[in-house]
């Protein structure tokens, strides 16, 4: 079963850090861009930042020069270093990845909290 599994979410003050990893597993023939999103009580899911195959990387304006993503392709994992971190960062963050499978190539983790309080 091919899935990607997130960690390291929780609590944290405002100003504080947080990093989100998000691992693949199962049979995979090769992984495109992965990314990360983040849905707030209320609001629509939106992009984070994405990073593709050769590294190249794109982040939310909300997020430039506080957050960075990072991948080890060796272990298909991706990353998500948060620094500064906001009330207004809080939020559940979902891992995505275009992976070609036999099955689909579009996966979604299953989410994980971020609560930054003031």
């Amino acid at each position: 079963q091919v899935q990607l599994v997130e960690s390291g979410g929780g609590l944290v003050q405002a100003g504080g850090s947080l990093t989100l990893s998000c691992a693949a597993s199962g049979r995979i023939f090769r992984i495109d861009a992965m990314g990360w999103y983040r849905q707030a009580p209320g609001k629509q899911r939106e992009l984070v930042a994405t990073i593709t195959s050769g590294g190249s990387t794109n982040y939310a304006d909300s997020v430039k020069g506080r957050f960075t993503i990072s991948r080890d392709n060796a272990k298909n994992t991706v990353y998500l270093q948060m620094n500064s971190l906001k009330p207004e960062d809080t939020a559940v963050y979902y891992c995505n990845a275009g992976m070609f499978t036999i099955s689909s190539y579009d996966y979604w983790g299953q989410g994980t909290q971020v609560t930054v309080s003031s």
